[in-house]
C-alpha cells in the first residue's frame, strides 16, 4: 500500500512538472487573445445573465464587442451578436421579452448609433430608432412601455451640411477633451421614447447636461445628476434632480457644494441612494465617494459610509430595501460590502487578494459580479451565501498555456516613515537570483494597483524582469488623507515613496541595483520624469504621455 502511494505521488509530481514545462512565457502579441467582459445584467426572472465581450481584431487594429448570455449556474453560454461594429449599453426589458442595445451598425443613410431590439422568443435584432443625435444611453421604464434616452443636442452644422469644413469655434472653458478632441457647445439631455408608437419627446432642455438617469419604481419620475451652476466647466458641483414626466416639473434634491451623483431608487420608492463627494470642489480630484440616502423630496439626507474612509461604487438596493450592497476600494483590493440603512452597520460580504468590479443583485438575493486576481483575468461570478462560482471562462483557452509570473504583496517605508503598499511581479522560474528591475508606475494619481490581472506587468515579467507596482501617496484605497497628501505638491512625496519601495526591494536582495528601469503612463509618466530628475540610478526610463514642463499645469 505504501509503495503504491509513493508511486502515485511520484507520477503526480512528474506529470505536474511536465505540464508546467509545456507552458510558455507571455508574448506581446498575446494581447490579441485577451478578451474583456463588461456591462453584466441579470434577466428579470433571474435565470440568465447578459454581458458584453470585447475582443481585439489584429487585422483591423481595433476592438469589437459582442453580446453573450450565460445561465445563472454557468452551464450554458449563448453568443447573441456577431457584428463588427460592436454593441454597448445592453439590457433586458423589465418584462423579459426583449434585449436592447446601442449599435453603430449602419442600415440606412444615418451614421449615428441607434437602439436595436432583439426578441428573446426568436429572430434577428432589428434597428428600433432613427435618431440624428449622439445617443449615449438608454434605460427602460419599470413597465417596459418607455425608454429614457440620453442624447446630445443635434448639431446645427449637420443640417446645413456645408461644402467646406466648418471652423472650430471654442466658446467654453473646457473646450478640449482627451480622446474626443475639441468639445462643442452642445449639451446632453433626457428624452422619452414611447416603445409602442416610437415617438420621442424631449424632457429636459437648456445649457446644462444630465447624466445617470434612473426611473422611480412607479415610472412617474426620473432622477438624474446635473451640474447647473453658472459655469459647469469650472467646477464639479453636480446635484441630484427629479423630473415629473406628466408636467415636466424639475426639483433639485441636493445642495452639497461638492458632487452628488448616480441616484438609485429603492424598490419601494421611499428612498434614493446616491454617491456624495467627501470634500467640496477644492479637493475634488483627490476625492472618494460616500454612500448616502435621502427621501425622494430631498429630505432626511443621511451619509452611510462616511466613517469607512474608503471610496465606494456600484451600490445596489436589496430586495427588502433594508440594505445597500456596494464595492469598496481598499488597500490593493476591491471587496463587496453592505450597509444597513437604518442602523448604519457595515459588514464585508466577500474580499481577499482580488478585485471585484461591477455588482448586480438577483431576485433571489444572490450577487452577480466580475472578479479578477493576479493569475486570472476578469470573469463573471455569482455569489450565494458567501460561495463564489465562476460562470464565464473567456480567457481560459489561451491563458492555460501561459507560464504566468508570481505576484506578491509587499510594504515599504519612505524616508519620512510613511508605510507604502506595493506588488512585485517575478518570473515563475526566477528562484532566488537578483533580477533586473522595472518600476512600472500607475497613472491618476488617484487610482491604485490591485491584486488583479495585469497584462502589461505580466508581459514585462515574462522578459525576465522583476516588476513593481507601488501605490504612492495620492493613490486611493488608503483613505482621503493619503490621497490628498500630494495636493499642490506634485512630485515630492510620490517620488519619496517610489524610491523607498525601490530601496526596500534592493535591501531584500530581490532586484539588481545596477539594472534599474522605470516607466509609466499619464501621471505615471509625469512621476517617471520627476524620479529620474531626483535619482540617477535608473539606467532606462519611458515616460508615456508625461508632461515634463509643469509651469503650465
Amino acid at each position: 500500500m505504501r509503495s503504491s502511494l509513493l508511486c502515485f505521488a511520484f507520477v503526480w509530481i512528474f506529470s505536474h512538472s511536465q505540464a508546467q514545462n509545456l507552458k510558455r512565457k507571455m508574448r506581446p502579441n498575446d494581447v490579441y487573445h485577451y478578451k474583456s467582459i463588461s456591462n453584466a445584467k441579470i434577466a428579470p426572472a433571474g435565470d440568465w445573465v447578459l454581458y458584453s465581450v470585447s475582443t481585439p481584431d489584429s487585422a483591423k487594429n481595433k476592438k469589437h464587442s459582442d453580446l453573450f448570455m450565460a445561465s445563472w449556474n454557468g452551464k450554458e453560454t449563448i453568443q447573441l451578436t456577431y457584428s463588427d461594429e460592436g454593441e454597448s449599453d445592453a439590457d433586458f426589458s423589465p418584462d423579459g421579452k426583449y434585449i436592447s442595445f446601442i449599435s453603430s451598425k449602419k442600415v440606412d443613410s444615418i451614421d449615428n448609433a441607434q437602439i436595436w431590439l432583439m426578441d428573446r422568443r426568436g429572430g434577428e435584432a432589428h434597428q428600433f430608432t432613427k435618431v440624428k443625435q449622439d445617443l449615449q444611453s438608454c434605460i427602460w421604464s419599470p413597465d417596459a412601455s418607455k425608454i429614457a434616452l440620453l442624447m446630445k443636442d443635434e448639431d446645427p452644422k449637420e443640417k446645413k451640411k456645408p461644402k467646406t469644413k466648418a471652423p472650430i469655434v471654442a466658446n467654453r472653458y473646457h473646450y478640449k477633451q482627451d480622446v474626443e478632441g475639441y468639445v462643442d457647445s452642445s449639451s446632453t439631455h433626457l428624452y422619452i421614447l414611447d416603445v409602442k408608437s416610437g415617438k420621442i419627446t424631449q424632457l429636459t432642455k437648456g445649457f446644462y447636461s444630465e447624466s445617470s438617469p434612473t426611473w422611480s419604481p412607479d415610472g412617474s419620475q426620473i432622477a438624474f445628476s446635473s451640474n447647473r451652476t453658472e459655469d459647469p466647466d469650472r467646477n464639479s458641483n453636480s446635484d441630484i434632480y427629479v423630473v415629473d414626466l406628466k408636467n415636466g416639473n424639475l426639483k433639485q434634491l441636493t445642495t452639497w457644494k461638492g458632487s452628488d451623483n448616480n441616484p438609485v431608487w429603492s424598490k419601494d420608492g421611499k428612498y434614493i441612494a446616491y454617491a456624495r463627494s467627501t470634500a467640496d470642489d477644492t479637493y475634488i480630484n483627490y476625492d472618494q465617494s460616500i454612500l448616502a440616502i435621502m427621501k425622494p423630496d430631498g429630505s432626511d439626507q443621511k451619509l452611510l459610509t462616511k466613517e469607512l474612509d474608503r471610496p465606494i461604487s456600484n451600490f445596489k438596493w436589496a430586495k427588502d430595501n433594508k440594505s445597500l450592497s456596494f464595492l469598496v476600494d481598499d488597500d490593493r483590493q476591491t471587496y463587496i460590502s453592505k450597509v444597513d440603512v437604518v442602523s448604519g452597520k457595515i459588514e464585508k460580504v466577500i474580499g481577499g487578494d482580488r478585485s471585484f468590479v461591477d455588482l448586480e443583485i438577483n431576485s433571489n438575493g444572490g450577487y452577480l459580479t466580475a472578479m479578477s486576481d493576479p493569475q486570472h483575468p476578469t470573469n463573471l461570478c455569482t455569489i450565494i451565501d458567501g460561495k463564489l462560482d465562476k460562470i464565464t471562462k473567456v480567457n481560459d483557452e489561451w491563458l492555460n498555456k501561459i507560464d504566468l509570473a508570481t505576484v506578491t504583496g509587499f510594504k515599504s517605508k519612505s524616508k519620512d516613515g510613511t508605510e507604502v503598499s506595493g506588488l512585485l511581479f517575478k518570473p515563475s522560474d526566477a528562484g532566488t537570483k537578483k533580477l533586473p528591475f522595472i518600476l512600472f508606475i500607475h497613472g491618476g494619481p488617484v487610482g491604485q494597483d490591485e491584486f488583479s490581472f495585469d497584462f502589461n506587468r505580466q508581459m514585462l515579467a515574462a522578459g525576465g524582469y522583476a516588476v513593481a507596482a507601488v501605490n504612492y501617496r495620492g493613490s486611493n484605497g488608503r483613505g482621503i488623507a493619503y490621497s490628498k497628501a500630494i495636493y499642490s505638491d506634485w512630485g515630492n512625496l510620490e517620488v519619496t515613496d517610489l524610491l523607498g519601495a525601490t530601496d526596500y526591494l534592493v535591501k531584500q536582495g530581490l532586484i539588481d541595483e545596477n539594472k534599474l528601469g522605470i516607466g509609466g503612463w499619464s501621471y505615471g509618466g509625469i512621476l517617471t520624469d520627476y524620479t529620474i530628475a531626483s535619482d540617477t540610478r535608473f539606467k532606462a526610463a519611458c515616460s508615456g504621455a508625461g508632461s515634463a514642463m509643469q509651469l503650465s499645469m
